[in-house]
């Protein structure tokens, strides 16, 4: 009744399509600290329900990670720096066929340690030996591939070193620097590459975002960016990854989201799900090219700021932006702000503000929250409770006659207004 698979990343669609065709309706639980883009799109979109476990063993602590081009002086001083603390130190190189003379490189450059090779195309008994050696502490430093990826546990290793870290995955990456730090020491993760000149946009960002978030239980965190760079994949095909780029991705989720709800009886209000408020304002609200130079990074902001349907979503959205970039360009402050603007809009149902320097005139939905008694109340009503500001148009539009100095200053005026007029909004 219940298949539970482990590393859930080491499993092509293949293998579990083909698992789960052994039982029907088997209920099944996937275990991962990365899981593969089309997986966490799943969890995300609601196909798959999905549980986070942040809680580190304890006195465990960050791994520290740098990045850095290929130099044997590098190589050779934090390896002399792990084995003066009596620690062991992973050396990974993914070339089977040359193996044997980076590990002979790694031998001269600390002839004092023992040095010792595991590959996959070994044999099962040779491995377990060699690892076996290395855990016990024969050996100080294993020149390995990929094959220590999972499932080794070595308290005493404190230092991994990657040949190359821009030819592998952003999970991959963090799986293997994972072997390190497994105890209560600090450990230490070198990324090395052939030089900034050589490396992919893409690789750029995969190596950005592991220096970045270093502290422990980030693996969502790390999942989310390799969905992001790598795009959601196919539900209902083999691809793992990959953009959807026939009807656009935030489409296809609304769609998938709907057929969901439709699925589980829930009713759908197709009308008020794609009603977007649309803001004129003669202010520049943009993510500044200087600010961030990558095109797919920018769309990738867009696309986040245009579903962040509350405040806290759009400050947790500001804090990233800051924490990635430091201080904002004013236009990229108005940005934030406005999408703030549309949030209040869409909260009272005003389908279009059309904002200029003295005055904002609304145009009201059918379906609003907006009280036309409480409106006339602050238009014609006895002089204690009526605003000046407010007067309507004979097509029932709102004008607002206030000054833009701030969008900020524009937003709290605005909330302050619909407070009066539509406080079934704010109950």
């Amino acid at each position: 009744g219940l298949l539970i698979v482990d590393e859930e990343h080491r499993f092509g669609v293949e293998h579990k399509e083909k698992i789960k065709s052994i039982q029907a309706n088997t209920h099944t639980l996937t275990l991962t600290a990365t899981p593969i883009p089309r997986t966490l799109n799943m969890a995300l979109s609601g196909l798959k329900d999905i549980s986070i476990i942040k809680t580190p063993p304890t006195n465990r602590q960050p791994i520290k990670t740098y990045v850095s081009s290929f130099s044997e002086e590098l190589i050779k001083s934090s390896i002399e720096t792990e084995l003066a603390r009596g620690g062991q130190v992973f050396y990974l190189y993914n070339r089977v066929q040359t193996i044997q003379k980076q590990a002979e490189m790694v031998q001269k450059l600390v002839p004092q340690a023992r040095v010792i090779v595991a590959h996959g195309q070994m044999s099962e008994a040779e491995i377990e030996a060699k690892m076996l050696e290395f855990y016990q502490g024969h050996a100080q430093i294993l020149v390995c591939t990929t094959i220590i990826e999972s499932g080794i546990d070595v308290p005493n290793a404190g230092t991994m070193i990657i040949h190359r870290a821009d030819q592998l995955g952003l999970a991959q990456l963090y799986q293997i620097r994972g072997r390190v730090g497994r105890s209560h020491r600090k450990a230490y993760a070198y990324l090395l590459v052939d030089g900034e000149g050589t490396l992919t946009s893409e690789a750029k960002m995969r190596l950005d975002v592991l220096q970045r978030f270093v502290e422990l239980g980030s693996g969502f965190q790390i999942a989310s960016y390799d969905l992001e760079i790598r795009g959601g994949g196919n539900f209902l095909g083999g691809e793992q990854s990959g953009h959807i780029a026939s009807v656009g991705l935030d489409l296809f989720t609304e769609l998938l989201e709907e057929a969901i709800q439709e699925l589980r009886g829930q009713k759908i209000d197709v009308d008020e799900r794609h009603f977007e408020p649309e803001i004129q304002v003669g202010l520049v609200c943009e993510i500044n090219p200087t600010l961030v130079s990558d095109s797919k990074q920018r769309l990738s902001l867009y696309r986040k700021l245009s579903q962040a349907r509350t405040n806290i979503q759009v400050d947790e959205l500001y804090e990233e932006l800051v924490d990635r970039y430091g201080k904002l360009p004013t236009e990229t402050e108005n940005l934030f702000w406005l999408i703030r603007i549309k949030n209040l809009l869409k909260r009272v149902g005003v389908e279009l503000a059309s904002i200029t320097a003295n005055k904002t005139v609304l145009t009201v939905r059918k379906t609003t929250l907006i009280d036309g008694d409480e409106v006339m109340k602050l238009y014609t009503g006895p002089k204690s409770i009526r605003d000046p500001r407010i007067s309507i148009t004979p097509d029932s539009k709102i004008i607002y006659q206030i000054e833009l100095t701030t969008l900020q200053s524009h937003l709290f005026e605005l909330e302050t207004l619909f407070k009066k007029i539509a406080p079934k909004a704010f109950a």
